[in-house]
């Protein structure tokens, strides 16, 4: 799935059949609501755009606030929610209990709590459309993973769509140096290692479906072990008291974070539900068009220096993602291979319980 995210972990697991999919997405959101299909996705996709625009508009603009140098606590508290929202939905789905060990949830923790935490520092350095190119690219450490270790041979199309991203990548870097005058290479580095820990988190997520664990549990446990290593880690490196003195007296940020901490959850959740009913190739486009908006939105409501080398870089990166995820996809549709779905979020179960009553 192309869901890349605010560096949450949220789960794959096998749900069966295309057809099951599309049958409970009939059964749930569109009955309810009495809605066409087409109706269900537009009222769906806008759901899913305006909440990540929310969510991504509150990071910058939190990290424009007078004082704000923490950029590490914008991860915090999207695992705080993560791990808050996750216990609920167990709750409300009456799910207990907990089948993998606690030892196989080292290296995921580990991986999420790399990619959470580089991620967010990144924008002390860079500013935050970089941010979003350089994070949608997790394609390429796999791709270079897979050739090193594997001695894997991709086709023609995947090297030169890796090589459009690279260029883009490169493009973009370039103008932000030009242009930005708070730029330090020291950004790129960290929001790359910060795709390497997302590169990991797939394959780590992999053992635990295969031990029978829950999309719920893979969540919240990880996310909770993660937040107790960031809490004991940013208390003693004192971002933590100082963002909450800084809340405590700045009525504005405290809501920018409310907000922030509980809107991330809801966003993957729609995003989820939509990638169950519609499919991959449905999920690709929009994601693509997720992250053009999300760039876009950037450089209206927060003005910087304009070059035509970011929108350039910006449709180099893109275009290859979306060409290289298409052909995947339609790789798989010929060769029969069953479409690997998320598992159902708590906004449609719900739904589709007050339709059964």
């Amino acid at each position: 799935k192309n869901n890349e995210t605010s560096s949450i972990i949220m789960g794959n697991e096998d749900d069966g059949s295309p057809s099951k999919s599309k049958i409970a997405s009939k059964s749930s959101i569109g009955e309810y609501l009495s809605l066409s299909s087409n109706s269900e996705f537009v009222l769906l996709s806008l759901c899913m755009m305006f909440l990540f625009g929310v969510h991504n508009i509150l990071q910058e603009a939190i990290m424009k606030i007078p004082d704000f140098e923490h950029g590490i606590m914008l991860g915090y508290f999207e695992v705080f929610g993560v791990t808050v929202c996750s216990f609920l939905e167990r709750r409300v789905k009456n799910e207990t209990g907990r089948v993998a060990p606690l030892s196989q949830y080292t290296i995921l923790t580990l991986c999420l709590l790399a990619s959470s935490s580089f991620s967010n520092m990144s924008l002390d350095y860079i500013n935050f459309p970089t941010k979003v190119v350089f994070r949608s690219c997790k394609l390429l450490p796999t791709m270079l993973i897979s050739t090193i270790i594997n001695r894997r041979i991709f086709s023609s199309i995947e090297y030169i769509c890796a090589f459009a991203i690279s260029a883009g990548l490169i493009l973009f870097a370039a103008a932000d140096w030009k242009l930005t005058p708070s730029f330090n290479p020291l950004g790129i580095i960290l929001v790359l290692l910060s795709v390497c820990a997302d590169a990991i988190l797939p394959n780590a997520q992999e053992r635990l479906f295969k031990l029978k664990s829950s999309r719920l549990e893979v969540t919240l446990y990880t996310n909770f072990f993660t937040l107790i290593v960031m809490t004991i880690t940013t208390t003693l490196s004192g971002d933590l008291p100082a963002v909450l003195k800084h809340a405590a007296s700045n009525s504005q940020l405290a809501c920018y974070l409310t907000v922030y901490t509980l809107i991330a959850y809801a966003a993957i959740s729609t995003f989820m539900i939509i990638v169950k009913n519609y499919g991959g190739v449905t999920a690709v486009l929009l994601g693509t068009a997720r992250k053009a908006m999300s760039i876009v939105l950037s450089f209206l409501l927060f003005p910087k220096e304009f070059s035509w080398m970011y929108v350039a870089g910006t449709a180099c990166v893109l275009g290859g993602l979306t060409t290289i995820s298409l052909v995947k996809q339609y790789k798989k549709a010929d060769s029969h291979e069953p479409e690997k779905c998320e598992t159902q979020p708590m906004i449609g179960k719900n739904i589709q319980s007050l339709r059964n009553k």
